[in-house]
C-alpha cells in the first residue's frame, strides 16, 4: 500500500469514528465508556496521520 493510499484510508477511518461519536452523543443515554474508547481511537488515528504526513513531507523535501 502506498503512503498516499494509507493516509487516505486513515483519514476515512478518522471521519467514520467522528461520525460514530456524533451519533452516540445524540442518544439521551450515551454510553460514556464507548464514547471514551471512540475518542481514544480517533486521537490515535490523528497522531498516526500527522506522523505519516510529516514523513511524507520530509521525503519530498530531501
Amino acid at each position: 500500500m502506498s503512503l498516499e493510499s494509507h493516509l487516505t484510508e486513515l483519514v476515512r477511518r478518522h471521519q467514520a469514528i467522528d461520525a460514530a461519536i456524533a451519533l452516540e452523543e445524540q442518544h439521551p443515554s450515551a454510553d460514556e465508556l464507548k464514547l471514551h474508547e471512540l475518542k481514544r481511537k480517533k486521537l490515535q488515528l490523528k497522531d498516526e496521520i500527522e506522523k505519516l504526513r510529516q514523513e511524507a513531507e520530509q521525503t519530498t523535501t530531501h
